[in-house]
């Protein structure tokens, strides 16, 4: 086993755990919005959404990102002349700002605050899905 190939799982892993998160965080907050504000449904929700935004997502992300980096930086690994790595890299810049947006939603729906409805949760849910969809289409096809 080569370190490029230990990082090479490590990264994969925080990969998943940060997706999952990106998954599931939106899906908890269709359910918050149909609960009144500050009852025990919302309080716990209002629990469940910040311990996966900080003891999952925000470890993760960050931990796929230095090891992406990482993997990044080791001589032949990376060909930045190709089209799809730019691609892949903006999407990932993307999920970041996404994992941002969440924490912003996540506040406001905490505060009471939130406009968003069910259904709105409910469509923003896909977005993980398919930026996730056009980053695994660069990685493995590598189309240009």
């Amino acid at each position: 086993m080569t370190p490029y190939l230990l990082i090479k799982v490590f990264h994969m892993f925080f990969v998943i755990a940060w997706m999952v998160g990106l998954f599931y965080l939106p899906r908890l907050f269709v359910y918050h919005t149909t609960v009144a504000t500050g009852s025990e449904a919302a309080n716990l929700l209002s629990v469940m959404e910040r311990r996966l935004f900080y003891l999952i997502m925000m470890p993760s992300m960050f931990l796929s990102l230095a090891s992406g980096l990482i993997l990044a930086m080791i001589p032949g690994i990376v060909d930045w002349s190709s089209g799809w790595l730019h691609i892949k890299l903006t999407c990932v810049a993307l999920l970041v700002a996404f994992n941002f947006l969440l924490n912003r939603w996540r506040i406001a729906l905490n505060n009471g605050e939130s406009c968003y409805s069910a259904t709105f949760f409910r469509v923003i849910n896909e977005v993980p899905t398919l930026v996730l969809l056009v980053i695994l289409f660069c990685v493995i096809i590598k189309p240009f």
